[in-house]
């Protein structure tokens, strides 16, 4: 690695002064520390998130969950409040990398990064969050840019996102075998406000599927899923799948979503 020097801020207040003067955050490491070994990334100094009490924590607030940005992912998939809640949270959080990835990843270090193939970001766009920073709020439409690019300013701090609680919800991943993020992974979301549909894994980034939206709006069933041809021509060709393949996939992981969520 590249020389770096290392601090362990106490509040959120002490963190977004570091780095507002240019300093880089750290939750779980999972992405930044990979890249500074390969000396892909010179942060030359470390914000270390961990230490800072107000931003961990998970509770209910009227009808939504509040999940601080700090959880781990094994907090995530163990919580009474979020099993209760949103059941298909818990499981997508239980079902992330290996259980060494979910001891130390964190929601909002995911969110924050962005990776095409994380999990966590459908989850948030299908449930129509708000993601919490320590200077604002910005709904989950307004949130994820395009590849590893958000709507976070520099230095502007994840704290916490606020998960509306659905009616019914579930999330189904098809892995990558070796990195076991998602090939494709779709999150199914029906709110008072209608269905919701994200997908992530196919394309630059995570994305709303509005055709699958409008038919399962007018006809939640599988049949309704199945009679949406997914378009191809935005979404990924590389060695792990063809788009054309990916598109399948869009449509077969959505069918089993509703089929999941009818019981």
């Amino acid at each position: 690695m590249y020389a770096f020097t290392y601090e362990t801020p106490a509040s959120v207040a002490d963190a977004a002064r570091l780095a507002a003067a240019g300093g880089k955050p750290i939750a779980g490491g999972q992405s930044l520390l990979p890249s500074m070994r390969l000396r892909l990334a010179n942060p030359g100094q470390i914000i270390d998130l961990n230490g800072i009490p107000e931003l961990a924590g998970i509770r209910r607030e009227g009808n939504a969950l509040v999940i601080g940005a700090m959880a781990r992912h094994m907090d995530v998939a163990a919580s009474a409040d979020v099993k209760a809640a949103i059941p298909a949270l818990a499981d997508l959080a239980a079902h992330i990398g290996d259980r060494q990835v979910r001891a130390r990843g964190t929601l909002g270090g995911s969110v924050a990064n962005n990776d095409p193939a994380a999990c966590y970001p459908s989850a948030v766009l299908a449930l129509g969050a708000t993601v919490i920073t320590d200077q604002r709020e910005i709904a989950a439409d307004d949130f994820f840019v395009g590849m590893y690019t958000t709507a976070l300013q520099e230095g502007e701090l994840i704290t916490a996102i606020r998960f509306p609680v659905p009616k019914r919800a579930a999330y189904l991943k098809f892995k990558q075998a070796a990195s076991r993020f998602s090939l494709v992974g779709v999150f199914v979301a029906q709110t008072d406000a209608g269905v919701r549909v994200a997908v992530t894994g196919a394309a630059s980034s995570v994305f709303r599927q509005q055709a699958l939206e409008a038919a399962l709006n007018k006809d939640f069933s599988v049949a309704s899923a199945a009679g949406v041809k997914v378009d191809a021509s935005d979404l990924n060709t590389d060695i792990h799948a063809s788009a054309i393949y990916r598109a399948n996939l869009i449509s077969v992981q959505t069918q089993r979503a509703v089929a999941q969520m009818l019981g």
